[in-house]
């Protein structure tokens, strides 16, 4: 393990030339751009320290039939790379998404794909989330080459798409379409530090529009206005965020979790505005993140009912709801030979005890987890100001992490 740990530490500047080349990317989603740029680079990377690798393009029926109009002309691809490991009987999966969400603001250096590092933090859109995790990998497979040390289990790697959105394209698509076999599977996200992610909860997210009838502005008696209903609908649904705060789950770190609500990520009228009409239709968003302990149709019907009676309750408001999309909450126990052997990991490269936490936020573990029914935890070098401005990760997280899935690489066996 020592001869591992120095490579790493020996060639940091390598790990963040990678990254720094894959903030470069500037890889937004929606609507996907520079897909076919990262994943052609990523897998020469595979491929150059010593992985099979192959990338797959979404099929284009596939992707229209999944996308709205304004995303087809936007290719999907994912990236699959394996190592074989003589005599080894089990497989390990590492996943990690390399789409990002977009940027706004004035960023510290400018460019918000600089990958700038000052004072031991590289900056950029994507360090955090999650392209600090490939490069973290990729460096600690590089060392398992470089050092001619062989790992415990076979090797899966995939660089899946649209994360950010719904997974449909990515994750969700390599675990149904891909030739993969994984024993056990890494997400590189939703635990750091001294954290290893044992689940994360759910999200279902709802579009709601309240239709009312237009007016003159001078006359505003004469029409119905859909943002005075909404503003009405949104006030009661704080009622609603109190009945939901009675449900809680204990993770295992101890921490006490709650379903939440957040209304209005995105919200609009409808066409016809101005300043002098009175709104016809004004639209919000729901965000509902649901408990591993929830069930997540009945969390669906609960809100939609609620919505419906809280409509009711309103003079002239009439709506409809539709859903944009959904993720499905995962939790395992964190008893399992697999989370033991991750927190040792964690534990021997970092120096203090090892907790499992619960991520507030989705991320793909739940597909494999779910989907293929095999241990899964989450881990990575994490960062700060994610899907913020200025997102950075410390460079010693980042080597870090490598250490860390190099050193469960070649100690735990399955």
């Amino acid at each position: 393990m020592d001869r591992l740990n120095a490579f790493i530490d020996r060639t940091t500047p390598v790990l963040l030339g990678r990254l720094k080349r894959l903030v470069g990317f500037p890889t937004i989603n929606p609507p996907g751009e520079d897909y076919e740029a990262v994943t052609g680079y990523l897998t020469r990377e595979l491929a150059r320290i010593g992985l099979s690798a192959q990338r797959f393009p979404i099929p284009g029926k596939l992707l229209r039939s999944s996308l709205p109009p304004s995303q087809h002309g936007y290719p999907r691809y994912n990236v699959l790379g394996k190592l074989r490991a003589p005599g080894a009987r089990k497989t390990i999966h590492f996943n990690a998404h390399y789409d990002v969400v977009p940027v706004s603001g004035a960023w510290r250096h400018g460019n918000p794909f600089s990958g700038a590092v000052e004072k031991g933090v590289i900056y950029g859109r994507g360090t955090a989330d999650m392209k600090g995790s490939i490069a973290s990998l990729l460096t600690a497979l590089d060392a398992l080459r470089q050092t001619r040390t062989k790992p415990a289990m076979n090797v899966e790697v995939s660089f899946t798409a649209d994360e950010e959105t719904d997974s449909f394209l990515g994750a969700r698509w390599v675990v149904d379409e891909a030739p993969i076999r994984p024993d056990y599977a890494i997400v590189m996200e939703g635990g750091e530090g001294d954290e290893v992610c044992c689940g994360h909860n759910g999200t279902l997210w709802l579009e709601v529009t309240v239709h009312g009838r237009a007016a003159h502005g001078s006359r505003p008696q004469d029409g119905v206005n859909a943002l005075e209903k909404m503003a009405a609908l949104v006030s009661a649904l704080g009622a609603y965020k109190r009945q939901i705060a009675r449900t809680t789950f204990v993770t295992p770190e101890g921490k006490t979790m709650r379903p939440t609500i957040n209304v209005g990520g995105v919200f609009s009228c409808g066409p016809g505005a101005k300043i002098n009409t009175v709104p016809a239709q004004a639209t919000f968003s729901i965000d509902r993140r649901v408990l591993a302990i929830e069930d997540h149709a009945a969390a669906e019907r609960g809100l939609r009912a609620f919505l419906s009676a809280a409509a009711k309750r309103i003079p002239g408001c009439r709506i409809s709801v539709s859903k944009v999309s959904e993720n499905f909450a995962c939790f395992t126990k964190p008893g399992l030979p697999f989370f033991k052997a991750m927190a040792e990991s964690v534990k021997r490269v970092r120096g203090r005890p090892t907790v499992f936490n619960v991520s507030t936020g989705f991320n793909d573990i739940h597909y494999f987890a779910q989907h293929l029914k095999i241990p899964t935890l989450g881990y990575g070098p994490g960062g700060e100001d994610i899907h913020a401005v200025n997102e950075r990760a410390r460079v010693k997280d980042l080597v870090a992490s490598a250490k860390i899935y190099a050193n469960l690489l070649t100690t735990f066996e399955g």
